[in-house]
């Protein structure tokens, strides 16, 4: 059922189809796939990542147009550490590579980039090329591209607890005065709305340790297209399936409705 949805949207024209007043403001999309989609093709996983880059500037470029706010992109997770080595060094000279190349655009596009994790782990030279990036495109306007680097919901939380932890015991914060907007304060996230969507490739129906205090109330999307097949007309086939949702928050349907 799911399938015959997705590929009839695709048929018509989406973009007429969208509500423009229901844009998500936040989508988040967790990039699934490219290990696979390299061994279908008989190569190594190194040559997936490479075939991804397409499919980031698409989803990227395709969100700008259709008014997102914010795009995050679940890049490198902490656990993503432990894959074998030659993997990790081809990801991290491939960072380094489309961040430089991407900057025209994003400057072009008035983007704005921005990172959540603890990039201070990733190795000088791409650590060097995010931070340029970031200030290059500080003063721009538009959306906001958030990526996820060497980043995990679970770490976030443990950081999160830690700060807070620190500044009780220095008596900058009193116990009973910590709240959920307090503890969201302290999160990496702080100062950016919870993503409204959040996307999975791949056809995997997991959230693998991504913005877990963030995504409570997020509308979730899983589609089976491997992530270097994504691009700009499986987003709006994503956000037309938001757009078909009723979000409650807890309350009753009729009382949204009220």
């Amino acid at each position: 059922m799911y399938l015959q949805k997705l590929r009839y949207s695709e048929k018509t024209g989406m973009k007429e189809e969208l509500d423009r007043n229901r844009i998500p403001r936040h989508i988040a999309i967790i990039m699934d796939g490219n290990g696979r989609w390299a061994k279908k093709k008989g190569a190594m996983r190194i040559f997936g990542h490479h075939h991804a880059i397409k499919a980031v500037r698409d989803a990227i470029e395709g969100a700008n147009n259709l008014g997102v706010k914010y795009l995050t992109l679940f890049s490198f997770s902490t656990e993503n550490w432990s894959r074998p080595k030659d993997e990790v060094e081809g990801l991290m000279a491939l960072l380094v590579k489309t961040i430089a190349n991407e900057v025209p655009m994003m400057m072009k596009n008035n983007i704005v980039m921005e990172s959540i994790g603890d990039i201070e782990c990733l190795p000088q030279s791409a650590y060097n090329q995010l931070i340029e990036a970031k200030e290059k495109t500080a003063s721009n306007t538009g959306l906001k591209l958030v990526l996820a680097l060497s980043y995990s919901g679970q770490w976030e939380l443990t950081q999160a607890a830690r700060r807070i932890a620190q500044k009780v015991s220095e008596g900058k914060l009193k116990v009973e005065d910590i709240t959920q907007d307090v503890f969201a304060d302290h999160l990496e996230t702080r100062g950016i709305p919870d993503p409204e969507l959040m996307i999975r490739t791949s056809g995997e129906f997991r959230l693998s340790n991504f913005l877990l205090w963030q995504l409570a109330y997020t509308e979730l999307h899983f589609t089976p297209v491997l992530w270097p097949d994504f691009r700009e007309k499986h987003l709006i086939a994503a956000i037309l399936d938001y757009q078909k949702r009723e979000r409650r928050f807890g309350k009753t349907g009729e009382q949204v409705k009220s």
